[in-house]
């Protein structure tokens, strides 16, 4: 069976987790990406780092734009390469995906055509109103609004329409929104028809203003809004006020700059996101192996002659064992020594090996891991390995030597400085600069670091004055405090989900104020 060479995709109406698990297995399969400038730059996270991104404008082009992004889909497929159309929304709903695939098939090109959730659907879901219920009328017209020149009306019988008893969904313009009300109203629909008007659906910016339909009509008016929305006309328009509920997440509407290395920031990123917030990517470190790594490599042979090994993060661990099983070996070298873990993070991550962790310090820190350590039996002789990254504290190191252990510390990895993709990352200065980013976290001393290394130390402070700094930990917060870097939140326990939770905790307690 031949595969195919064009993928339409329907991408979603705007939250990156409504895509289908057919569109991200597509688009991470494909050479070239061509998208809709709305499309979420989550989505294109997912595209293969070699793949060729492009950009396409916005959704609903003109008729000789659309013809000119036909050929160079074309183009691209032609050339053997696997392209991945990514359409907003649905490619075949209220969308030009017929044409484009009546294209494709005509210059003899395979084509699959992959469904995304309409706006229709989703953004009347996140702003908690039902498309249909019982009662609530039998039919749910979709109507067009939206044209090449953004301003032509729908040709309809406006009568007809407005007599019709059940739900009207109309994707429109900021223009054409209030004569679309005005001729419902001019066609007979009942002035006090619940209605809603949604924009920016489905996003943390999402607003949603609901009423009437004559309270629209006036809303309108008297507030013009530069923003298309969807319109949503009939009494299921009623039940946003019980069941709203994307609206009133703790987090909803704040932004929140992680600085996590991107392969490490899942679980911050999707904790943040569940809560409501909207998470902008802002990496400052890499982490890479050693440029040598045969000292690590002669630890690891030798790993089952220590007494301790001592792991001070997740990073530690990962290093470690992909060496280990690099070498052919496998947990089993581990069952002389006994493990320390700093951290429930890092506790975890070893568990993830099917390793039992023999110890870990109650507090997440140097300090107390030397304590621990040292209630756990006598040091003087002890033989402790340190897997460690290359800028680590050497506060445990020391602490044992002095206390009489025979310590070994080896370069597990290294921490350097995000370069990115200056075209795809967002400006972080200029959100900062305007005030637009509500929290800036921070997971280590390295991304500090590297935060002033890039804005410069004075810019920094003055930066991130104004926001809220979030910091996981004690160690983090003392590199924060040496660059004169004010810290607003830091939870008792140095872990991802108690920093979420400090995170809407002290956005509650500032909303109170």
């Amino acid at each position: 069976m031949t595969r195919p060479t064009v993928f339409l995709i329907g991408a979603g109406p705007g939250d990156a987790g409504l895509m289908t698990a057919r569109g991200l297995e597509c688009l991470r399969r494909a050479d070239v990406v061509l998208y809709d400038h709305e499309v979420a730059a989550l989505l294109l996270r997912e595209a293969r780092p070699d793949a060729e991104l492009i950009d396409v404008g916005s959704a609903g082009p003109t008729p000789m734009a659309q013809e000119a992004i036909c050929y160079l889909i074309a183009e691209k497929a032609q050339e053997g390469k696997v392209v991945a159309r990514l359409k907003w929304g649905d490619p075949f709903v209220f969308d030009r995906g017929g044409e484009e695939a009546l294209f494709l098939i005509e210059q003899g090109l395979h084509l699959e055509i992959v469904s995304g959730v309409p706006i229709a659907i989703a953004a009347t879901a996140y702003a908690g109103i039902p498309l249909t219920y019982p009662g609530a009328g039998d039919t749910v017209i979709l109507l067009r609004g939206m044209d090449e020149t953004r301003k032509a009306m729908p040709d309809v019988d406006w009568r007809a329409i407005a007599a019709l008893d059940g739900t009207l969904i109309s994707f429109a313009s900021a223009y054409q929104l209030p004569r679309i009300v005005d001729s419902l109203l001019g066609g007979g629909a009942l002035p006090e028809t619940p209605a809603a008007i949604v924009r920016h659906g489905t996003l943390p910016s999402q607003e949603v203003t609901s009423g009437t339909l004559a309270g629209l009509a006036t809303d309108l008016q008297a507030r013009p809004h530069g923003d298309p929305g969807l319109l949503v006309v009939g009494r299921v328009a009623a039940f946003r006020d019980h069941l709203r509920w994307f609206d009133r997440r703790p987090l909803f509407g704040r932004r929140v700059a992680i600085t996590r290395p991107r392969e490490q920031a899942g679980e911050l990123v999707s904790r943040l996101t569940a809560l409501g917030a909207e998470t902008i990517e802002a990496a400052m470190i890499r982490i890479l192996p050693p440029e040598d790594d045969s000292t690590l490599r002669r630890a690891v042979a030798a790993a089952g002659a220590f007494d301790w090994i001592v792991f001070s993060s997740a990073n530690a661990v990962d290093a470690f064992m992909r060496v280990l099983l690099d070498e052919g070996l496998d947990a089993r070298a581990l069952k002389g020594p006994r493990l320390c873990a700093v951290g429930p993070a890092t506790a975890d991550k070893l568990a993830g090996y099917h390793l039992r962790v023999d110890l870990v310090p109650k507090a997440f820190r140097a300090e107390a891991a030397f304590d621990a350590l040292r209630e756990a039996g006598p040091l003087q002789g002890a033989r402790v390995l340190l897997p460690r990254a290359d800028i680590g504290r050497e506060v445990l190191a020391e602490s044992l030597r002095h206390a009489g252990a025979d310590v070994t510390e080896v370069i597990a990895y290294r921490t350097v400085l995000h370069e990115g993709q200056r075209d795809r990352d967002p400006d972080i200065y200029r959100m900062l600069l305007d005030g637009t980013i509500d929290v800036v976290t921070f997971t280590s001393g390295s991304a500090i670091r590297n935060f002033a290394r890039v804005y410069g130390v004075e810019q920094s402070v003055d930066l991130l004055r104004l926001t809220a700094v979030a910091v996981i930990g004690p160690t983090t917060a003392d590199v924060a405090q040496e660059f004169g870097i004010p810290v607003a939140i830091q939870p008792e326990a140095a872990t991802i989900p108690a920093l979420v939770d400090a995170i809407a905790a002290h956005v509650a307690a500032t909303t109170e104020r």
